[in-house]
C-alpha cells in the first residue's frame, strides 16, 4: 500500500513538473512574440524617419550640384575676363556659396 502511495505521488509530481514546464514554455515563447510584435510596430516608424533623411538629403544634393553649377559658370566668366572686379565678385560668392553647400553634406 505504501509503495502504491509513493509512486502514485511520484506520477502526480511528474505530471505536475511536466504542466509547470510547459506553461514556463508557454510564457517564454509569449514574451518573445511581444518583443517581434514590437519589433514590428517600429518599423513604419523607421521607414517614416528614412524619408526624412531621404528628402533632406536629396535636397542637399539638389543644393550642391546647384552651388556648383553656379560657381562653374561664375568662374568661366573669370576666366574670361579677370581683371573685371564684378566677375571676380560674383566668383568669390559662388564660392562661398558652394562651401557652404558642402558642409551641409558633413553635418
Amino acid at each position: 500500500m505504501a509503495l502504491v502511495a509513493i509512486v502514485a505521488l511520484i506520477l502526480i509530481n511528474g505530471y505536475n513538473d511536466l504542466v509547470k514546464y510547459r506553461n514556463r514554455y508557454k510564457n517564454a515563447y509569449s514574451q518573445i512574440d511581444v518583443q517581434l510584435q514590437r519589433r514590428y510596430d517600429l518599423i513604419p516608424n523607421l521607414v517614416e524617419t528614412a524619408k526624412g533623411y531621404m528628402k533632406h538629403e536629396r535636397e542637399t544634393l539638389e543644393a550642391v550640384i546647384a552651388a556648383r553649377n553656379s560657381a562653374m559658370n561664375a568662374n568661366s566668366r573669370a576666366v574670361q575676363n579677370p581683371g573685371d572686379p564684378q566677375v571676380m565678385q560674383q566668383l568669390g560668392n559662388a564660392e562661398a556659396a558652394l562651401t557652404g553647400a558642402l558642409t551641409r553634406i558633413s553635418c
